[in-house]
């Protein structure tokens, strides 16, 4: 049986952490009621996931006290954290890929019996039936890495409640999911809740905190700004608290063509299969535009778009570029200089960039032969091309030096996509670029896309989130069940008729 939380099931008492000359959170304070679901909000870098470490056992404060059920409370490493009922679900995902869906559950202190041996047979039936109360259906023999990136969230989820935490911490939970699987997670809150579980949410989606929490706290710059019942800050007050001023328009404007003055497509599918879901799909992408891809969770838009990059093997169908069938056997071909096609994943840390490299390594990468110079390679010509790449998508000059995993999500992702603009791509292949980023960071990135489309460049574009499909591309492509459900145009996008194709009801598209 979970036990109820206290009143006060967490406080920060003037707690500060500093990183270097880096000051990650200074002096803040804040408490959450136990039993309640309470959102932790604020840009990329703002100290949420350094609040979450602390609160995880994985970093000590500098200064500054920590109360759990009212209690100081000493939180020097992860098993402190649990004594203490903290279980935490990281946006980062935890999961060991090559291990199986069960010993993952298991991990890290699986029951054994004599001699030390793993009980594998007597926690699979329990692991078995949590599974069945939260409404997962799994594979336990299943090796991780094979799931997709939204079943492992729910799995990193479901770990952290069979441990029957008395505080849950969700580090952006949902931004790996959507559609049914965020209703899913929303009702996994209200049943923990209800069970007094305390839980802290970290997310950058207001729809959801509104939805799923009581109270919020904001912080910016490693600082508290404000906290209080969610009801109490309306959206655009939100906004200017999180970043500290306001923005008069969230989505850029789109540059006006008549259809005369559109050119030759310059990427473009015919009837494409591809993977394990894409069937017979025809686009077709110009320079000069956003072409959105819009779909509910494994309906094909990963298959598409790995194909268009050589990531995903072709099984009918061409793809052309400038008119011309190509064969991409492998993501090399798509970086070929005739065709400069760039790929920004879903998952950032595992498939965009490598943490432990520095900015430079990781922006320079796929194009190295670039900057070789007989048998090494011309640092100063490769430090000047990333650091006008980094200059582009606004991030520190520090990161041409600095391990890519030492900065947060939103300038990782910046990072990721500044490797593209050193390879002087024309198509840019953006899936989900926004997940887990912040709103201001967000708005950088709208610009971007934005810019790169008006100056000649040809956008491929996939989100979560149908919003940002419909304000953000010129016309919109909507995938069900792998097959083209509709195509959009014009006044034809909005979220009615985008949302209504992605769940397979008829549409009427004018023809793209």
């Amino acid at each position: 049986m979970i036990r109820s939380s206290p009143p006060q099931a967490i406080a920060f008492e003037a707690v500060s952490k500093a990183f270097g000359a880096t000051k990650a959170v200074v002096d803040v304070s804040f408490a959450v009621a136990g039993g309640a679901a309470h959102a932790l909000i604020g840009e990329n870098g703002a100290g949420k996931s350094t609040t979450m470490k602390l609160l995880s056992g994985l970093i000590e404060p500098d200064a500054g006290r920590i109360r759990i059920g009212g209690e100081p409370t000493r939180l020097a490493s992860p098993r402190d954290a649990h004594r203490a009922g903290i279980r935490t679900a990281f946006q980062e995902l935890t999961l060991v890929r090559d291990l199986s869906v069960l010993d993952n559950m298991l991990l890290p202190s699986a029951p054994t019996g004599w001699l030390g041996t793993l009980r594998r047979a007597a926690v699979a039936d329990r692991v078995e039936a949590h599974f069945a109360r939260l409404g997962m259906r799994v594979d336990l023999h299943a090796e991780a890495g094979r799931l997709d990136l939204a079943m492992r969230q729910k799995i990193e989820i479901a770990r952290a409640l069979y441990r029957e935490p008395r505080i849950l911490l969700l580090d952006e939970p949902t931004s790996a999911l959507a559609g049914g699987d965020v209703d899913w997670l929303g009702r996994i809150i209200a049943d923990a809740t209800a069970d007094g579980v305390t839980v802290l949410f970290i997310s950058h989606r207001m729809p959801e905190v509104r939805a799923f929490c009581r109270s919020m706290t904001i912080l910016r710059n490693g600082r508290h700004i404000a906290s209080g019942a969610v009801g109490d800050f309306p959206d655009e007050r939100v906004v200017e608290l999180i970043i500290g001023r306001s923005l008069d328009q969230t989505f850029p404007a789109r540059l006006a063509r008549a259809e005369a003055e559109m050119p030759a497509p310059v990427l473009e599918t015919r009837s494409l299969s591809a993977g394990p879901k894409l069937r017979d799909v025809d686009l077709q992408l110009r320079p000069g535009e956003i072409l959105g891809v819009a779909a509910l969770q494994g309906m094909g838009q990963l298959d598409l778009f790995g194909a268009c990059f050589g990531a995903v093997p072709v099984t009918a169908g061409q793809i052309r570029v400038d008119g011309w069938p190509v064969h991409l056997s492998a993501p090399a071909d798509a970086l070929h200089p005739s065709l400069r096609i760039g790929f920004l994943p879903e998952d950032r840390k595992t498939e965009g960039l490598f943490l432990r490299l520095d900015g430079t390594a990781n922006a320079s990468l796929p194009v190295i032969g670039r900057f070789r110079r007989g048998g090494l390679i011309d640092g100063p010509a490769e430090r000047a091309a990333t650091e006008a790449a980094f200059s582009a998508v606004d991030v520190s000059p520090v990161a041409a030096f600095t391990e890519a995993g030492a900065f947060s999500g939103g300038n990782q992702q910046k990072i990721a996509l500044a490797k593209w603009l050193v390879a002087e791509s024309r198509i840019l292949l953006l899936f989900d670029p926004t997940r887990g980023i912040d709103v201001g960071t967000k708005h950088q990135l709208y610009e971007l896309m934005r810019a790169f489309a008006d100056a000649g460049g040809a956008v491929l574009f996939h989100s979560t989130e149908i919003p940002e499909i419909v304000h953000l591309s010129d016309r919109v492509l909507v995938l069900y069940e792998g097959c083209v459900a509709a195509r959009l145009d014009g006044d034809a996008i909005d979220e009615r008729a985008v949302m209504g194709a992605a769940l397979g009801a008829p549409a009427a598209g004018v023809a793209a």
